[in-house]
């Protein structure tokens, strides 16, 4: 007798469903899987439901029907294995970068050496080792998010939640902020699920890429990008990346002129 070895997803969503006291539907019917290891980004027109569906993976917001799981958990009972990343670096302004990053091993109650030896390892990985002392004001930017970014890894997840983090940089800062993100996941192996606004940072990221349609959300095309790892700045340049950002552009605004010609009206 043979024994088949389950795979179980990163992420299993199944006929998701969202909707708010007010009957108006954010999302419905989503059903996707998420392999490990895989890099997802979502994109869509404003009102779609992508930070929404972002917070129920997270557990951050209940969910109206239907099913998800992450790493064959729900998602509240998962939140051991996750990490979030807001649009927002959030750091609180009276710790210093070190003592920002190491919240969250302090809320599991890691030993102090422990911690401390986490700390170090991941201030090297996001170069922020010589502004570890420094508090959030002192930071760039660019600098700041790195913090977040470092917060999240600390506590070495198995699945990354990414919400437009990067939306407030400049060109340059953004574009090094994602060959560092790829070369994390490629030392660390967790699974992303990200929310942009950009085409181009999403096909650079991502082995796949979810358009979603608005009123309600739902999954319009779901896009594997061919393209070889490892990724860098000789990657923009492309043809084959330049192309797959036409295909992209071109799934967003064809759901984007469907959902004008419906009519429909975006949802906060």
């Amino acid at each position: 007798m043979t024994t088949e070895t389950i795979i179980v997803p990163a992420i299993s969503i199944a006929s998701a469903t969202k909707s708010y006291g007010t009957g108006t539907t954010i999302l419905k019917d989503i059903s996707l899987n998420i392999a490990k290891k895989e890099f997802v980004s979502i994109i869509g027109p404003s009102g779609c439901g992508k930070s929404t569906l972002l917070k129920l993976v997270a557990g951050l917001s209940p969910i109206t029907s239907g099913t998800i799981a992450v790493d064959g958990m729900t998602p509240a009972n998962a939140r051991e294995i996750v990490s979030f990343i807001f649009q927002d670096a959030t750091l609180l302004p009276w710790r210093t970068v070190r003592q920002n990053i190491v919240l969250g091993l302090e809320l599991e109650g890691m030993a102090r050496d422990r911690r401390t030896e986490k700390v170090n390892e991941v201030l090297h990985l996001v170069g922020l080792t010589h502004v570890a002392d420094s508090y959030p004001r002192q930071l760039s930017g660019g600098m700041k998010m790195r913090v977040s970014i470092a917060r999240a890894l600390a506590t070495r997840p198995q699945v990354l939640l990414l919400d437009e983090p990067f939306a407030a940089l400049d060109e340059m800062t953004r574009d090094r902020i994602n060959e560092d993100l790829l070369r994390l996941r490629a030392d660390q192996g967790w699974t992303s699920l990200f929310v942009t606004h950009s085409v181009a940072e999403a096909v650079f990221l991502s082995t796949r890429i979810l358009v979603l349609a608005p009123h309600p959300g739902r999954v319009a095309h779901d896009i594997a990008i061919d393209l070889p790892f490892p990724r860098n700045e000789e990657t923009r340049s492309t043809p084959a990346y330049e192309q797959t950002v036409i295909e992209i552009s071109r799934a967003l605004r064809s759901v984007s002129a469907s959902s004008v010609n419906a009519g429909g009206a975006a949802h906060p």
